[in-house]
């Protein structure tokens, strides 16, 4: 059972058969096919050789395969991984040089040693700190940003920069460069893959394939630009005419590399590597879950980390370069009939094929083939709705969506998303700070209680019911002690107040030094402070302090109870007086 929790291939392993075994042979067969394609774009974009993207896909998938958890998550190099890869080492060597290679075997094995390290301490939880709305904000920027990078080879220009500003101008600035033949090839190559997305499986239908089948098809769309470009290059020398080429790719297995101990280089590179490792397991445990629920399986977000740590290792020591789950090649995994990660294993192994034999065939792929296959990719990854759905649902979410995507297209990546973390935690501290409370009443005939605001309800006018819908802890403490000093304020003739816990979780120490302050602020003011609807676990901890030897009120198991005391308590008192 313990081996199992940490190396998962021993659980599912036990039941592999023929049936799991053709779902994943053929789930692999299309998924290299689309990976092949993938894996040289997003080496391109990530500013790495082109057989670093392949290298990147093989290892990391076997390993993964042993370490992970999802059946039909399939790692490798991503989008947003890769610009983040390219705008980090950008920032400490120059493309195309060996030192800018160490760089990125240097990020792959930070990322996936602090990976490890948060699975092996169990931390996964610190990524929902980072709010789907941020992740789609910087996700949406992103997708801009790539694009809008990867204009410069369809354009056949030189152009740099690592903000959307920086990029435009340079655009600008060498538009009169342009290659026309390369941008014909580019353009059209863009014009195929989007209509390849809505066109080509309506297409297949008609010509009498299955629903699943067309869809597969259309999902290898990129193939078919790859072949087709390449042989406009091949058959008409358009290298010699401008054209840039992939040009000769090494026909070899993953090498064994190393990366840099350097402490200059790894201090740099330590914070880009935490931003790529919280980015990729966000993007990662998304698609698994996603993709895990449809069949009712469970992911272990602890374990994932793990599986994606070690990814990240073998890449770093196999010429690749930071890696993790793809949404697109994950879906198309699924869709293909992949039953454990073993199509994984499979499709890692079609890839070594690939490496070993099929690397010649790509020596006149147009790199302006590749970013149109990159621009399709991500432009479906742009969601500008986000804002108008942020905007109307929360003031706080759309500040955090706005700032993530402003930053990240006018400061770079690396800015953008540490706003988006930092903002998701700062949104989530105000909204906790300012819990929402609500003077309660009975609902009439009923024993509900509901907001005086919202409800006709009936109250006491010598008893404060206050609902508390917020955990107590440091942020909001004070908030509390502030909200009923003003209540009471307002109510000359207050005799109890009743703070009602049922959305109450925790209370932590600075918050019970609040509800001992507000003991003695009210026992001073001659009002007794009671509790009710207290859960348990909260009831136990105030019962290791001495707080409920000082309450001056009671605590009651309902709201109802409360009420029916308090009534009976009061009308005692007035017939003593009336007597």
């Amino acid at each position: 059972m313990s081996l199992s929790r940490y190396f998962p291939i021993l659980d599912w392993g036990r039941s592999y058969d023929r049936s799991a075994f053709t779902g994943d042979a053929v789930a692999a067969v299309i998924v290299t096919i689309m990976l092949i394609p993938q894996s040289l774009a997003y080496a391109l974009l990530a500013g790495m050789p082109p057989e670093a993207g392949i290298y990147a896909s093989i290892t990391p998938i076997i390993l993964y395969a042993i370490f992970g958890t999802s059946r039909a998550l399939a790692v490798g190099p991503v989008a947003v991984v890769s610009l983040m890869t390219a705008a980090a080492v950008g920032n400490v060597a120059e493309s195309g040089t060996a030192g800018y290679v160490t760089a990125a075997l240097t990020l792959a094995a930070l990322s996936g040693a602090m990976l490890l390290a948060l699975g092996l301490l169990r931390l996964g939880f610190l990524a929902n700190f980072l709010s789907h709305p941020v992740i789609a904000g910087f996700i949406t920027a992103s997708g801009i940003l790539i694009a809008a990078s990867q204009l410069r080879h369809v354009f056949g220009i030189e152009a740099e920069g690592h903000t959307l500003i920086e990029i435009l101008a340079s655009l600008w600035a060498h538009l009169g460069d342009v290659n026309l033949i390369t941008l014909a090839l580019g353009a059209t190559a863009t014009a195929f893959l989007y209509w390849v997305r809505g066109g080509l499986k309506p297409l297949l239908l008609r010509a009498g394939l299955g629903p699943r089948a067309a869809d597969l098809g259309a999902k290898t769309g990129p193939v078919l630009a790859i072949v087709g470009t390449t042989l406009a290059v091949w058959l008409f020398d358009l290298g010699e005419r401008g054209v840039a080429i992939v040009g000769e790719v090494p026909q070899s297995l993953p090498p064994f590399t190393l990366p840099s101990v350097s402490p200059e280089l790894i201090q740099q590179l330590a914070m880009p590597a935490l931003l790529i490792s919280i980015i990729g397991f966000v993007e990662s445990i998304s698609v698994a879950q996603t993709l895990a629920a449809k069949k009712r399986q469970r992911i272990d977000p602890d374990q994932e980390l793990i599986g994606l740590g070690a990814a990240n290792m073998g890449a770093a020591f196999t010429g690749g370069f930071p890696v993790t789950g793809g949404f697109s090649r994950s879906v198309v995994n699924y869709d293909a009939g992949a039953e454990t990660p073993a199509a994984g294993a499979f499709t890692a192994l079609g890839l070594a094929l690939a490496a070993l034999f099929l690397t010649p065939l790509i020596y006149y792929l147009p790199k302006a083939t590749l970013a149109a296959t990159i621009i399709v990719a991500v432009l479906s990854l742009v969601d500008l709705s986000i804002l108008k759905r942020a905007w109307s649902f929360s003031r706080a979410d759309f500040a955090a969506v706005a700032v993530t995507i402003l930053l990240t297209l006018l400061a770079g990546v690396e800015l953008g998303v540490t706003a988006g973390v930092v903002t998701s935690i700062l949104v989530h501290l105000y909204k906790t700070s300012r819990p929402h409370m609500a003077v309660v009443g009975r609902v009439p005939g009923t024993e509900h209680f509901r907001n005086v605001l919202r409800h006709e309800v009936e109250t006491q006018p010598h008893v404060l019911s206050l609902r508390v819908d917020e955990s107590l802890y440091f942020p909001n403490a004070r908030y509390l002690e502030d909200q009923l000093a003003a209540y009471a304020a307002d109510k000359p003739e207050l005799t109890d107040v009743v703070l009602m816990f049922p959305a109450v979780n925790e209370v932590d120490l600075s918050a019970l030094e609040s509800l001992e302050a507000i003991n003695a602020r009210l026992r001073d003011a001659d009002i007794r402070l009671h509790l009710s609807e207290v859960k348990g676990p909260v009831m136990d901890r105030l019962k290791r302090s001495h707080f409920l030897d000082e309450l001056t009120g009671e605590i009651f198991l309902s709201q109802h109870e409360a009420e029916v005391y308090l009534r009976d308590a009061s009308n005692l008192r007035t017939g003593a007086i009336g007597g």
